[in-house]
């Protein structure tokens, strides 16, 4: 997720302040996607260095008001005219533990699958029962909007789940078990397979 886009996107309908962005963002996003307010304000430095913000005003209470750049408008048009780019790996710790934890000897796969299935229905529990609350308006779809994508997020995780517990029954597992490789790996990048997924056995 892009803080700086984001934050972009909320000062070019006005100047703010740090506290005032953080806010901002929460009733925008449905709160569900949590900034401290020192992750903010290293972001507008960066911004301000940039030549995307400039510092305003300065109220009563000594907050600084932070004001949007023609050339932080341009980036905010760029960022809304195009598609958010996805990775071809994952960085998501679920299926890397499962990957490993099934080429591990002594333990039972089965039973982390079956707790995290566990866990992924009372996300999605909650999940549903938080969507059918909020504000009116402009609020409400910022979170239902939200909350939708994390609800089909869980789904598919409970079904793929499934599926690991399926693909597991296939195999006897001592037969997935890996010993440590004797073989030197080389160095630099692993060679990458179709989809820019690196290639099975490929030396890391």
């Amino acid at each position: 997720m892009s803080v700086r886009q984001s934050l972009l996107a909320i000062l070019e309908q006005g100047p703010c302040y740090g506290y005032q962005l953080r806010a901002e963002f929460d009733r925008r996003t449905g709160s569900t996607w949590p900034l401290n307010v020192g992750q903010i304000y290293n972001t507008l430095e960066r911004l301000e260095r940039d030549g995307l913000v400039g510092k305003g005003d300065v109220n009563d209470q000594g907050h600084v008001y932070y004001e949007i750049t023609d050339a932080g408008r341009a980036e905010v048009r760029d960022w809304l005219d195009s598609p958010v780019p996805r990775q071809s790996g994952t960085r998501d710790e679920l299926p890397i533990k499962l990957a490993l934890a099934a080429t591990l000897p002594g333990v039972d796969v089965k039973t982390i699958v079956h707790r995290q299935r566990e866990a992924s229905l009372a996300a999605l529990d909650e999940l549903r029962r938080r969507e059918s609350g909020g504000a009116p308006g402009g609020e409400a779809l910022a979170w239902q909007l939200v909350a939708d994508s994390l609800i089909f997020r869980a789904e598919a995780e409970l079904r793929w789940l499934d599926h690991v517990e399926s693909r597991l029954g296939t195999h006897a597992p001592q037969t997935l078990h890996l010993e440590i490789s004797t073989q030197t790996p080389r160095r630099g990048r692993p060679p990458r397979a179709k989809g820019g997924v690196p290639a099975l056995g490929a030396a890391v």
